[in-house]
């Protein structure tokens, strides 16, 4: 009763589970780690090893994931996020600016952030970034990618149980990253942050908007980006960099280097 009093109705953002992996005493840089979606912020934990001992490294599990809450009636977009991974910032007594690494579901929430804190966020890393187009409605005989991406999405997100069906599967043959859950106990957070952050984003307009540096790393064989739409990115700001490596979509293999690399280019200031 007084989670939902002091949560729903009075709207005081959640503190989420985090973890300083490394804490250096004099840190040359902070960089906060957002995972994506079914994830955890032990996603991060191969990048982080191949980070000099300089710099502090923050881990998030994003409400509804991981340890923290799961509160039933929140709609997990990206602001709703946002302030919770800000009331978690203050909660760990961290100093800005600081880099914030975010993949997928987590790379948007990066974006949100650096658009409603600007000057808690140095630079941004975001890996696999599912930038769709809304407002772009050509008609074309064949429909553009980020259209046939919402249109399985919303297939996903009104047929649950199939869903979870296929992703047990996939879990279970390591088709997908270890760290990955999606249980009858956590199937109802994914949906909602599958519809609330991912359908119907904005994400793709606001990042225009900002102005610091920012690296954006593809996997090659990812299905889930637009490769369409981070070029009209890069071709539309100057501050918007891209780096394509031969990966998926998730934090797995060249993905952990390449992600360790622009870290360590972000806190050198190369980025």
């Amino acid at each position: 009763m007084f989670d939902t009093i002091t949560h729903r109705w009075l709207r005081v953002p959640y503190t989420l589970n985090a973890r300083v992996i490394k804490s250096a005493r004099k840190p040359v840089a902070t960089v906060l780690f957002i995972h994506g979606i079914g994830n955890s912020g032990s996603v991060w934990d191969e990048v982080i090893k191949h980070l000099s001992p300089d710099i502090r490294a923050v881990t998030i599990d994003l409400l509804g994931f991981g340890q923290s809450p799961h509160p039933s009636w929140e709609v997990y977009g990206v602001k709703t996020q946002a302030r919770s991974v800000l009331a978690t910032f203050f909660a760990l007594r961290l100093r800005g600016p600081v880099i914030i690494v975010g993949h997928s579901l987590g790379a948007l929430v990066a974006v949100e952030i650096a658009r409603r804190y600007p000057l808690l966020v140095r630079s941004l890393i975001l890996c696999s970034p599912p930038f769709y187009n809304l407002h772009d409605d050509e008609k074309k005989f064949l429909p553009r990618g980020d259209i046939v991406l919402r249109n399985i999405y919303k297939t996903a997100s009104n047929h649950p149980e199939q869903f979870l069906q296929v992703a047990s599967v996939a879990m279970r043959y390591k088709l997908i990253n270890n760290v990955f859950s999606v249980t009858k106990d956590t199937i109802d957070s994914y949906m909602s942050a599958l519809e609330a952050a991912i359908i119907n984003q904005t994400s793709f307009d606001d990042v225009k908007k900002l102005k610091l540096p920012i690296q954006i790393i593809r996997g090659t064989l990812d299905p889930i980006v637009v490769v369409r739409n981070i070029d009209e990115l890069t071709k539309a700001r100057e501050n918007i960099r891209v780096s394509a490596v031969l990966s998926g979509h998730e934090v797995k293999g060249r993905m952990i280097k390449a992600t360790a690399e622009a870290v360590q280019q972000a806190v050198h200031g190369t980025l």
